[in-house]
């Protein structure tokens, strides 16, 4: 291991002197320094630092050998970040500032924004364009069955459906909640989602077009409060077409009402795939082949979820999506610092 030293918190693998030459070439303090501000693949890397794949891999293997850099595999793609913690040894810190002075000079962070819209650019596409999907009609006791099982939930006055696509999950929340708020980015699915509303002739439901983030910074629609509101928020297929999947979650928490001294915060339930590996839902505009459930965790502490759990749920019976394993992530807004 390496020495820890009395100002640098952390202990990394290997010996110092792998650490010091790690940090001998310019482009490598460069790389470091992306990766802790953005986990990115490494044609991401290669195209901010202006170098081949392959050269880009090669430094990536460097830093990770000396403990410095996470490297995972979803499908064909590789991501790299910066290990948890690693800023706390003194040296690694200083690597890290010389690397930012780089990237800043070169202008690479500032391209850092444009790389990571670049992944949204196809999933925007792709629901802009998507084949309008059959509105069949559910089962004619849906809405009874659920409207009977609510009576088991201990607050139910308002739901928010982020990222609601054509509004199938408003056959079940509709009938179960006081209020409904369905919203989604993509005018496409939007007019989908409006049309349910009116031939399934729910009067509860509020259908709206905004982008997920906008909502946490204006926290509005029409003359409803939305911030910190709701009873319970649900993002069902949402994260895996999300540029920045945990940004995209703490936008998701922040709607939930916060945990108070006497009472719990509001529910925030995630339904997305588990980790897999079909490329084939790239097609799809799927930006990620599903996630760990430690990486669904990890997100939740950051995004300001306690009690947060990952359980497998069941998948379709039928859809292009049938034969992938889906886990629900599930979890209630911590007390507003």
């Amino acid at each position: 291991m390496f020495e820890m030293t009395p100002s640098s918190g952390s202990a990394l693998p290997g010996a110092r002197w792998e650490l010091f030459r790690a940090f001998s070439e310019p482009l490598r303090l460069r790389l470091l320094a992306l990766v802790a501000e953005e986990e990115l693949t490494i044609g991401e890397l290669a195209e901010l630092l202006a170098v081949a794949q392959p050269n880009a891999s090669r430094h990536v293997a460097q830093l990770e050998a000396v403990g410095l850099i996470a490297v995972r595999k979803q499908g064909t793609r590789t991501l790299a970040r910066l290990v948890d913690g690693v800023s706390l040894d003194a040296v690694v810190a200083d690597a890290l500032r010389s690397g930012r002075g780089l990237c800043v000079e070169d202008g690479s962070f500032g391209r850092i924004a444009a790389v990571v819209a670049a992944r949204d650019a196809s999933v925007r596409d792709y629901f802009a364009s998507a084949a309008a999907t059959s509105l069949d009609a559910p089962p004619a006791e849906l809405a009874s069955y659920v409207a009977a099982l609510a009576q088991l939930l201990p607050r139910r006055k308002l739901a928010i459906d982020v990222g609601t696509g054509d509004g199938g999950f408003l056959d079940v929340l509709a009938p179960a909640f006081e209020r409904v708020v369905a919203i989604d980015r993509s005018p496409a699915q939007i007019t989908r989602t409006a049309e349910r509303v009116r031939v399934r002739g729910y009067t509860n439901v509020d259908v709206r077009a905004s982008e997920i983030e906008d909502l946490a910074a204006d926290a509005s629609i029409g003359h409803h409060r939305l911030l910190g509101t709701a009873d319970a928020v649900f993002a069902v297929r949402l994260l895996h077409h999300a540029p920045r999947p945990a940004e995209l979650l703490r936008a998701v928490v922040s709607l939930a009402q916060p945990a108070t001294k006497t009472s719990e915060g509001g529910a925030v339930v995630v339904l997305d795939y588990a980790r897999h590996e079909d490329e084939r839902m790239r097609g799809q505009a799927d930006l990620w082949l599903g996630f760990e459930p430690a990486e669904l965790k990890r997100m939740a502490r950051t995004a300001g979820l306690e009690k947060a759990t990952v359980i497998p749920v069941p998948s379709p019976f039928r859809g292009p999506d049938a034969h992938l394993p889906w886990v629900a992530l599930v979890g209630r807004r911590k007390i507003s610092s």
